[in-house]
């Protein structure tokens, strides 16, 4: 049950049901899921979004928005983005609740939590953004915080008094960035104009550390938007409360020639012209000359102090910053230096690489017409010959295992099922030879089954009819005996010679197999051009016969390589013993089907 008795909807379960778990992981649901509930309840009646309102807070989604103001923006999608969007529904939903009954708790104890997360927020954004190359975006962000606390400031006031004392405000405070220090401005110049009661419900000690903060603002800065955003603001306490007046001249003399030396002319004039008339309207006219003389003087005094400081800050930084200048300059030098070694390394070794290619060819060229011009004229053509078939050989080679490995890439799914196909089989015939060999051992010969009664009478009848039809010479008993015995051990031999040649043919059977698997894995196996090192079993065969084979062919092939050209002429006609070489070199090239 909600706080107006209402029943809860089940998208505010869901919401309560995802704010209990405390974590990093659903701010984002969080966050997406308040933003439709609040959309949805901004179209209909005012009631029913304060309805909604005080549902969240007392079921505690409300609590988990602030707490997750301070989660590491690292473990959240979205990071800071995220965060500020958090923060302004939770400064929306902690407007406009109206009347309920936990009203004292809620603006004396979790409002102030809340503006000390945003702070906290906001403290965070502001370190991150003087730090950061993306400043511009950490700014927006940090303006956006900002507008959230003070649409909580509008309308709770007394929240400000929490703000003044907040560490996190104090750090801002300090901070001499002109970004920061435009925010931090415009946020008060906005609370003041949209609610002129505030500045005399919040006393004089808030509204001076307010008047400090833009005062000190005003004169240390040069920037225009500063300067507006301050007079803007103090022109709007000082019409809202006639008693700041006397506090103003008191505690900030000389601020009326301050604001017409350094920001005469800046472009709001008009703005400034009414500061003025403020601030010497209650001026008494004795003393004048004496009183200008003195803030002249205090203004020259606080000019030169300041100035001071900040050359002595910027002295105590020179030495770091010209050594960490020199020590980027030198490493940036030094890795040009690599870079240009490296390089002129690279291309040494390029040119020497093709020179000794160019010489290597041209004392080929020169031996080959030095042979050439050993030759019979006769057999130059044929040479010739020979050597537009080889070249052509090895285009057609070179292009066909192109063909072959873009096949093999486009097909490798189906390639690498077949493969698990042929080791499933293969493990599945072992298996089976295995139990095979297991039952023939414990199992003893059986008679036939599924032999009845009838059947064994029609058989015994049989019987009867062939001995009579055939009588048997053996007439004794002992003749009968070692026919018997004869014949069951010519059965017995017969079995086991059935038994061998049964277990010969499963043998024959899985040698077949594995030949033709590793006649898949050669004609599936890369180039030995383009071969890794966890290619090399592709090549490798379980055989002993076709390894022997390949190294026989292997051996042949590398002696005919060595030898010269010339013994190669002729050699179908002067060596009948040898096969001839078509014959061979498919010899070859059905051993290597993988590769070239």
């Amino acid at each position: 049950m909600g706080p107006s008795g209402d029943k809860v909807s089940p998208e505010l379960k869901d919401l309560v049901a995802d704010t209990r778990e405390k974590s990093e992981n659903k701010v984002n649901d969080v966050l997406s899921k308040l933003k439709d509930l609040l959309g949805r309840k901004s179209l209909g009646d005012q009631r029913d979004l304060e309805a909604c309102k005080q549902s969240l807070y007392s079921h505690g989604v409300l609590q988990y928005c602030s707490s997750s103001l301070r989660f590491s923006p690292a473990k959240i999608h979205g990071g800071y983005a995220a965060l500020t969007q958090m923060a302004d529904l939770l400064s929306t939903c902690c407007v406009g609740l109206g009347a309920f009954r936990d009203m004292e708790v809620f603006s004396h104890d979790f409002l102030p939590s809340v503006v000390e997360s945003l702070l906290f927020l906001a403290d965070r954004l502001m370190n991150r953004a003087l730090r950061d190359k993306a400043h511009n975006e950490i700014i927006r962000l940090f303006r956006k915080v900002f507008d959230s606390i003070g649409w909580l400031l509008r309308t709770h006031t007394h929240l400000i008094h929490h703000v003044l004392r907040s560490k996190h405000y104090e750090n801002i405070q300090v901070c001499e960035d002109d970004d920061v220090s435009i925010v931090t401005v415009t946020m008060w110049n906005n609370i003041f104009r949209a609610n002129g009661a505030v500045v005399a419900e919040m006393g004089n000690r808030a509204l001076t550390d307010i008047m400090d903060d833009i005062v000190y603002k005003m004169s240390s800065s040069s920037n225009p938007v500063i300067g507006r955003a301050a007079v803007k603001t103090l022109v709007l306490i000082m019409d809202h409360s006639s008693s700041t007046h006397h506090l103003i001249h008191k505690r900030y003399r000389g601020l009326a020639d301050l604001a017409v030396k350094d920001w005469r002319g800046k472009g709001f004039d008009s703005v400034l012209d009414q500061l003025i008339d403020h601030l010497r309207s209650d001026v008494p006219w004795r003393d004048t000359t004496e009183s200008s003389e003195e803030c002249v003087r205090a203004a020259c005094i606080i000019q030169a102090a300041w100035r001071a400081h900040q050359t002595r800050k910027r002295l105590r930084k020179l030495p770091r910053a010209v050594s960490t200048l020199q020590r980027s300059f030198r490493e940036k030098r030094r890795r040009q230096q690599e870079h240009t070694e490296r390089y002129r390394a690279e291309e040494e070794l390029r040119h020497q690489v093709c020179l000794r290619r160019q010489r290597a060819m041209r004392q080929f060229r020169q031996h080959q017409l030095h042979l050439m011009e050993i030759l019979p004229a006769a057999q130059v053509e044929r040479y010739l010959g020979e050597l537009e078939n080889k070249a052509a050989v090895l285009i057609q080679r070179v292009w066909r295992g192109h063909r072959e490995r873009r096949s093999f890439q486009q097909h490798r799914y189906i390639l690498r099922q077949h493969r698990a196909a042929v080791t499933l089989q293969r493990a599945i015939l072992q298996f089976l030879k295995r139990r095979r060999a297991q039952r023939s051992i414990l199992t003893p010969l059986k008679g036939p089954r599924g032999l009845t009664d009838r059947r064994r009478t029609e058989l015994r009848q049989h019987i009867q009819e062939h001995i009579s039809l055939h009588p048997s010479s053996v007439t004794s008993a002992e003749g009968s005996v070692e026919l018997h015995q004869r014949a069951q051990s010519l059965l017995h031999q017969h079995l086991i010679h059935r038994a061998s040649d049964r277990a010969q043919e499963q043998h024959r059977q899985a040698l077949l197999a594995q030949i033709n698997t590793d006649l898949e894995l050669l004609l599936n196996a890369p180039s030995l051009k383009d071969a890794r090192a966890e290619d090399v079993n592709l090549f490798l065969s379980r055989s002993c016969p076709v390894a022997t084979r390949a190294r026989q062919s292997h051996n042949a092939l590398m002696q005919s390589m060595r030898l010269p050209w010339w013994r190669t002429l002729g050699e179908e006609s002067s060596s009948p013993e040898e096969p001839p070489r078509k014959d061979y070199d498919m010899d070859i090239e059905s051993l290597y089907l993988g590769g070239n």
